[in-house]
């Protein structure tokens, strides 16, 4: 299904534009569809790709854990957006993508470790409105991660609901960014209660 912008997308244009263009295309293929609302509002954009630049180079969590909280805190806000794009990168950076594609269905799955599982329901806790994140939860993460992985860990949460939540609220849907993986598309919002 493709998005449905709920407001108008922009034409990007100019010097910056075509620079953005050119860098997205490079990147990712193309532009992202989330890129022609943001360039309505070009000091709102341009915030957001920079926070992205500088987010992408914390290391403090292992690559594969984050990926899994991210696309597991997209599948609870259903943004099917975000985990096509999440697939793709996951690509991109080598990871085992057929356990990616397992995020979604982690509690059915049998893929995934004890780690990689709690750190997914850490994920969907910190997503649920209210959030429910528990004592016991951070505790136990922090005793395997450390200080620095769940402070990462945790802001890589909201920072993926930020995205999510922004990019369901403006109508976009799967951008096709995981055809490249040729692994069918996961289907958001079946995870288990």
């Amino acid at each position: 299904m493709p998005s449905q912008f709920r407001i108008p997308r922009a034409t990007i244009d100019g010097a910056y534009g075509a620079l953005m263009t050119r860098v997205a295309k490079r990147m990712w293929g193309q532009v992202p569809d989330n890129a022609y609302l943001l360039w309505h509002n070009k000091p709102v954009m341009k915030a957001v790709f920079g926070f992205e630049q500088k987010i992408g180079k914390w290391t403090a969590l292992d690559p594969h854990l984050k990926a899994y909280a991210e696309m597991a805190s997209a599948a609870v806000i259903g943004c099917s957006w975000c985990l096509d794009f999440g697939y793709f990168i996951s690509h991109t950076k080598g990871l085992d993508e057929a356990k990616v594609r397992e995020v979604p269905r982690w509690r059915e799955s049998e893929v995934f470790t004890d780690l990689e599982r709690d750190v997914m329901a850490y994920a969907e806790a910190m997503t649920v409105t209210p959030p429910e994140v528990t004592d016991e939860m951070v505790a136990a993460l922090d005793d395997r991660l450390g200080h620095a992985a769940v402070v990462e860990l945790t802001m890589m949460v909201a920072v993926e609901n930020e995205r999510s939540r922004f990019n369901s609220a403006m109508g976009l849907a799967s951008q096709g960014f995981s055809d490249v993986c040729e692994l069918p598309l996961a289907q958001a919002g079946t995870i288990a209660p």
